[in-house]
């Protein structure tokens, strides 16, 4: 019953809720010169700044330099030291607070700039992350997948409301809605990502929030149990997907 209003009040209208050809040519400019290209500099400059940069993220973690690439692209992975599943962005606020920084807030400019170059580190490679790897690993997915599936608010809505089978490829917000599952999901590989409609970097995490927000539930707080959870559950759906960061959203 849900899933079939929700279809009504999306197709509405159809293609008059469709990106317009000016928001097409915008796109098309943007990808050729990503402003957050600059964010990802900037962050690259934070990252030496905070955590003596590429190497010391490598230290923290206790890989080689080599490695690093592959290993970012496991995140959210469950971190022995911090004894939890954490995603790139707690992982740099334990790093800057083991050198004796206080760690900037999640939801700030400067972090989203940090988060967006450690991730471009795995540029090329593909997600890896494993959600069978030990016993955080697996709660965490199911805790996402609860999280995903669960209705909330008044209207009784979840992520599953935007992403069934009954509603993928339906315009929302001048955008068709996506497949999490299909082979041509790059989601979690393509957050980071600048934001047109924002004009600004943003994570996947605060995406999360924007859509919580729009639908009228309660806001998940970043870097909680659950949304790390969200991130896990939506990043295994993408899981082969070559990274490219930073992405270019609408």
């Amino acid at each position: 019953m849900l899933a079939a209003a929700l279809v009504g009040v999306l197709a509405f209208g159809g293609e008059q809720f469709a990106m317009s050809d000016a928001d097409r040519a915008m796109y098309a400019e943007m990808l050729e010169n990503n402003p957050a290209d600059m964010d990802v500099e900037s962050g690259s400059e934070l990252l030496d700044e905070y955590a003596d940069g590429d190497e010391g993220l490598a230290k923290f973690l206790g890989v080689s330099e080599d490695a690093l690439p592959a290993y970012i692209a496991g995140f959210p992975r469950y971190i022995e030291k911090l004894g939890m599943v954490v995603g790139l962005g707690q992982t740099l606020q334990a790093l800057m607070a083991d050198n004796g920084h206080k760690p900037l807030a999640l939801k700030s400019e400067d972090m989203f700039s940090m988060l967006a170059y450690t991730k471009s580190i795995a540029n090329g490679e593909n997600i890896n992350i494993d959600v069978k790897a030990n016993k955080q690993m697996k709660e965490a997915y199911a805790l996402g997948d609860e999280v995903f599936n669960t209705e909330r608010g008044g209207r009784g809505l979840s992520c599953m409301s935007c992403h069934s089978p009954d509603v993928i490829g339906t315009i929302l917000r001048t955008q068709p809605l996506p497949d999490l599952g299909s082979k041509e999901n790059k989601t979690a590989a393509t957050w980071p990502a600048y934001r047109m409609t924002k004009s600004s970097m943003r994570t996947l995490q605060r995406r999360f929030q924007g859509c919580m927000n729009n639908a009228l539930l309660a806001v998940i707080p970043l870097g909680s149990k659950e949304m790390v959870a969200l991130e896990v559950y939506v990043t295994e759906k993408a899981k082969g997907r070559e990274i490219a960061i930073p992405g270019l959203k609408r």
